[in-house]
């Protein structure tokens, strides 16, 4: 009956962690405040009276279905200020007042970095992606996104082939699907990861619902990276939540002639950290530094002028002549960079002599 009354409280449409505090402060438990009269109600600091008359006519049937249903699927409920709830999420504006989770809840204790793109992504991105959240994983950090096709279902599909942990937030409850091609995806997560999500079991995804679900994803992670995305994007709102909480912000540079760079390629511009290797990533991470064999992350690992080769491929493959001019070194100099940065296999020589960057090597 506890759960039942808390979580109808929690799913009155406007009552939010703020107002619930205002209302246990004044009726002491969730069961007084969904039990007191309408006039009442309209006495609590803060309460306006549409939230009132929300809370009057609170459906505790629909909680009740709802705690049915997730324990069906074998899921939890997760509260604010109880055991087992993400510490993350409760220092973030306008928290969850409850979870619902289906899968290893022990993802929450562990270090997590968001990896969040375009759906309409480029192969370059996909590449990209694909590489760090293996790299991510194997690391020993949990990869959060947000279940969407496109780049969010590369990541969470890179961090489980590497064996890691990944977290999948809902724009929707448990037990719904969406999008449809993410049907396999939903149910490896669901057996080999975690599935997170605010909205209760079976409801299906509105307008407003991938916005609140943002905050999740970014409000879960130490860092946001963004793979790809165009100027206006989801991504974008994602990086939005992450600067409003406090949290990090990465970038992966790509082509100036991508639109699905534009974004990306914006934010570095607008002083967002670059993420030119993995060493960019872990120096946020430094408990996981030594995790299967990973020195500590030190920023600058290249060479200068290794550095400005990789800097000059980021738009695109280059020529040899190219990539020496903007070595801004003697021949002999760019040329043993170029060498180095092969052997490493950061860069690769294709067809008609054309130099790019390797994303199989970038991470590694």
């Amino acid at each position: 009956m506890m759960d039942e009354a808390r979580l109808a409280l929690a799913l009155v449409p406007g009552v939010g962690a703020v107002r619930f505090s205002a209302l246990l402060e004044r009726f002491d438990t969730p069961d007084g405040a969904l039990s007191a009269p309408f006039e009442l109600l309209r006495t609590v600091p803060g309460i306006p009276i549409e939230v009132a008359e929300a809370i009057r006519d609170a459906d505790r049937g629909a909680a009740r279905c709802a705690l049915a249903r997730l324990s069906e699927l074998g899921g939890t409920l997760l509260h604010q200020g109880e055991l087992g709830f993400p510490p993350a999420l409760a220092e973030i504006p306008d928290p969850p007042l409850c979870l619902f989770a289906l899968g290893n809840l022990q993802l929450l204790d562990r270090p997590a970095v968001a990896i969040v793109g375009s759906r309409d992504h480029s192969h370059y991105g996909a590449e990209v992606c694909r590489a760090l959240a293996r790299a991510a994983a194997d690391a020993g950090l949990v990869v959060v996104s947000g279940m969407a096709r496109g780049l969010d279902a590369v990541a969470h599909t890179g961090a489980l082939d590497a064996s890691g942990g990944t977290i999948g937030v809902l724009g929707n409850g448990l037990g719904v699907i969406y999008p449809l091609s993410n049907r396999l995806l939903y149910q490896r997560v669901m057996e080999r990861g975690l599935l997170l999500t605010e909205f209760p079991p079976g409801q299906r995804p509105g307008a407003g619902s991938f916005p609140r679900r943002n905050r999740l994803i970014s409000g879960l992670a130490r860092v946001t990276v963004v793979v790809e995305a165009a100027i206006a994007s989801g991504a974008q709102q994602t990086v939005a939540c992450a600067q409003s909480q406090g949290r990090e912000v990465m970038a992966v540079p790509g082509p100036i002639t991508s639109p699905v760079s534009a974004g990306t390629n914006g934010l570095i511009r607008d002083g967002a950290a670059p993420l030119l290797e993995l060493a960019d990533l872990l120096s946020h991470f430094p408990e996981i530094a030594f995790v299967k064999g990973h020195p500590p992350a030190e920023p600058g690992i290249l060479a200068p002028v290794e550095g400005r080769i990789v800097n000059a491929l980021w738009a695109g493959p280059r020529r040899l002549e190219e990539l020496v001019d903007a070595s801004d070194a003697p021949v002999t100099e760019a040329l043993d960079a170029l060498s180095s940065l092969e052997l490493t296999g950061r860069i690769r020589q294709r067809e008609g002599g054309l130099y790019q960057l390797s994303t199989s090597g970038l991470f590694t």
